[in-house]
């Protein structure tokens, strides 16, 4: 295990050290004084509302031995004497800045780690990818891989902390506005970039898919030299891209409908998963994927790719495959105690992530379908169009009956209905209890019922009041 040291954070982030030993060893990295247990290092970050560093007590009484602190936060405001008499050989570093110090800190980890690294990145699909990319690379290695979607100017960085006796690290690279992702990808210097696709998430910030592909591509800035980019081929711009320009490093592609370097066929969709064929080396293998939707036959394919590049079996990449788990609230599917399914993929929401739920609940062998659909978030002067473009998808897929919550989501349900939807099977909600109470009063039996939405509509709520109570 390569350790990090007090003294590091002093001579990697200009920190100052002002009680505790310089040769303290630092893990068990969190932002978070709940999660906070003996031993942990415990960062306080400034957010908008609220600042994590005032909180530093709090983490020591709960064990922590380092607290890395924003100096402009409690300078002045220490008693180092008193912390020393109420908490023994605890150590507290200052920096000017804890986000920037935490990434320069994640960048010094990863020198430590010469190791293969899997970028991931793309407008939708970037969580359920590495799931599934992780699951085929255990096979070989011992994987760290993103939490949830800690994907973010922290956390990817809090993610790369954790490194510890792994051999291999699977990450997710998110944004929302251009240079972010330059950033990550230059701390996380991965020998494989994945690209999973160019949609109309953040358009609001951006402006433009084209902005978006562009902001994307900063993947490959901090892309091994010798590395190669790995891309949806069915995506329009990534297609088009892939012919237009010229490229230094190699670029596999995967795709069902346009040709590409991973390719399946003879591809068997259901509700419960999916099969295909694939013919690799001169020989054809049977590909079992455990969950339901024309987009994770394109996971697997890209999960193909990865365990390619690493040498991986096709055997254990076959298995891989067929026993990857998804990370809660990305398309999760469960019985309720009356035999309704939920669909439960309300982490976030944009136009394409939620066009590909609505087409899944459409495929759906079951009585009735009801879309329960939020607002999609930090889409701009977008938000209009793409809000009435998944009304028109609602009534393509042939849902039963829709349910909107949101003042967004409600030109969802005006198109749905000017596209011939029954005025009486859309809903509008004013919140999620309206909401709640409409989906204990209506749902029967053998239904299905979709729960999409961007994460700050909370309907991991609605989730939580309906699974055991219908």
């Amino acid at each position: 295990m390569n350790e990090i040291l007090a003294k590091d954070v002093v001579k990697y982030c200009k920190g100052k050290i002002i009680c505790g030993s310089e040769n303290e060893t630092l893990e068990n990295f969190t932002q978070d004084t709940r999660e906070v247990e003996q031993g942990y290092v415990y960062i306080g970050f400034k957010g908008e509302h609220n600042d994590g560093n005032i909180f530093y007590e709090n983490a020591l009484e709960k064990g922590a031995k380092v607290c890395i602190l924003q100096a402009s936060s409690v300078e002045g405001k220490i008693n180092v004497e008193e912390i020393n008499k109420k908490y023994n050989n605890r150590t507290i570093i200052l920096v000017e800045n804890t986000i920037k110090a935490v990434q320069e800190l994640a960048a010094y980890k990863r020198s430590l780690y010469k190791i293969p690294v899997v970028g991931i990145t793309g407008s939708v699909g970037k969580t359920s990818t590495k799931d599934i990319i992780a699951s085929v690379m255990s096979k070989k290695y011992n994987v760290l891989k993103t939490l949830g979607n800690y994907n973010s100017q922290v956390g990817l960085p809090l993610t790369i902390l954790r490194l510890k006796e792994h051999n291999a690290m699977v990450v997710e690279m998110g944004m929302s506005q251009k240079g972010e992702i330059s950033k990550l990808t230059k701390i996380a210097k991965p020998d494989v970039a994945v690209i999973t696709n160019v949609g109309t998430a953040h358009i609001g910030n951006l402006g433009s898919r084209e902005n978006i592909l562009k902001a994307k591509l900063e993947i490959l800035e901090g892309l091994n030299k010798s590395g190669t980019l790995v891309i949806n081929n069915d995506n329009d711009l990534l297609h088009k891209w892939n012919l237009e320009d010229k490229k230094d490093y190699k670029i596999v592609t995967f795709g069902i409908e346009n040709k590409s370097d991973i390719m399946p066929y003879d591809i068997k969709l259901s509700e419960n998963g999916s099969t295909y064929k694939i013919d690799v080396d001169g020989k054809t293998y049977d590909v079992k994927i455990s969950v339901g939707g024309n987009h994770f036959v394109l996971n697997s394919l890209c999960a193909i790719a990865i365990g390619r590049i690493f040498n991986i079996r096709m055997e254990d990449i076959l298995d891989g495959i067929a026993n990857f788990e998804l990370t809660k609230r990305r398309m999760q599917v469960e019985k309720s105690k009356n035999e309704i399914t939920i669909i439960n993929d309300c982490y976030n929401a944009n136009y394409d992530s939620m066009k590909a739920a609505i087409e899944y609940l459409g495929k759906l062998n079951s009585s009735t379908k009801i879309a329960v659909l939020g607002d999609m978030l930090e889409l701009g002067e977008f938000s209009k169009e793409l809000h009435e473009k998944i009304g028109e998808e609602v009534v393509k897929n042939k849902i039963d009956i829709l349910i909107t919550v949101g003042k967004e989501s409600e030109n969802i349900a005006k198109v749905a209905e000017l596209k011939g939807m029954a005025k009486e099977k859309i809903h509008i909600c004013k919140n999620n209890e309206e909401a709640i109470q409409l989906i204990k009063k209506i749902a029967k039996p053998k239904e299905a019922i979709l729960l999409k939405a961007s994460n700050g509509m909370k309907f991991q709520n609605i989730y939580e009041q309906i699974i055991n109570n219908i």
